[in-house]
């Protein structure tokens, strides 16, 4: 049976999904999934509800970074819901705060809020399975060499910051490829 830390919901004005542990290199690949189906489908509105999750790495920020653009393009938005006061200093010093509406109190679903909530844990068909925690090394690689490169690019400090990171991602990306474990090639 799959670990389901993130749980699902389609409103009529939002793409609602809740974060149930700590958001990070694991579970970001299936929010990059189902925001992207929700996008293809004509979606333009998500908000992330990270009021039970502990925490966020530089991976699911970049993973948010990048489908916030996305959502933007598509003339629509990224909301953050309820993220602890650590949550939002981590967001806000990388910039996410530019792209992203992080806990807006005039949201239209701040109203709302707990009745959505309540909603998405009686949904039976609410839990997204995480079929990406068994993602090959070189697509979890690919995936979290696209987050930093989205965070390094959205600042000369995050460039600094995430640099070497990339650099190393990318060697060992080239790595794989070189032994021939490249499905995609």
């Amino acid at each position: 049976m799959p670990v389901t830390t993130l749980t699902s919901h389609e409103f009529n004005d939002c793409l609602w999904v809740r974060c149930a542990s700590r958001g990070c290199f694991v579970n970001s690949p299936a929010l990059k999934a189902l925001a992207d189906k929700y996008l293809e489908n004509g979606g333009k509105h998500i908000v992330v509800d990270l009021e039970v999750c502990p925490g966020v790495d530089s991976t699911f920020m970049g993973t948010l970074a990048g489908l916030a653009r996305k959502c933007l393009a598509a003339g629509g938005c990224i909301q953050i819901a309820s993220p602890t006061p650590r949550t939002r200093d981590a967001m806000e010093s990388l910039g996410l705060d530019m792209l992203i509406d992080i806990d807006p109190a005039d949201a239209d679903w701040a109203a709302d809020i707990e009745e959505r909530r309540a909603v998405l844990a009686q949904d039976t068909d609410a839990g997204v399975e995480e079929e990406h925690r068994d993602m090959s090394e070189i697509d979890r690689t690919r995936h979290v060499l696209e987050a930093h490169n989205t965070l390094r690019s959205m600042s000369k400090k995050n460039d600094e910051t995430f640099g070497y990171v990339c650099e190393t991602l990318e060697e060992d990306l080239q790595r794989h490829i070189d032994m021939g474990e490249d499905s995609n090639a």
